[in-house]
């Protein structure tokens, strides 16, 4: 709809718009939804850096464990654990 809109009317509906928030249940469930999957997949990323960061290689396989967990409380373990971690098996709790 904007691409068919003139620069001036573009930016007036934008002002309209602009702080939205969306009125219905269903809408606001699904906005829901968008921010907790952003956040989960921010907080796995997040893991991930500090893992780098510290110079702990990351196989693939725990790579995509990483990125595929869906729980926020387990995720905010994860990025507690990258912080001191001496090893990737430590960090998973999996044997050497």
């Amino acid at each position: 709809m904007l691409n068919s809109l003139n620069e001036a009317a573009r930016r007036a509906l934008e002002a309209m718009v602009k702080g939205y928030e969306f009125q219905s249940d269903f809408a606001k469930k699904y906005v829901a939804l968008g921010r907790d999957e952003g956040l989960r997949e921010t907080r796995a990323r997040d893991v991930l850096t500090v893992l780098r960061a510290r110079g702990i290689a990351v196989s693939d396989a725990a790579r995509e464990r990483i990125l595929a967990e869906n729980d926020p409380e387990r995720l905010e373990r994860w990025l507690e654990k990258a912080a001191v971690a001496e090893s990737i098996a430590e960090f998973l709790d999996e044997p050497s």
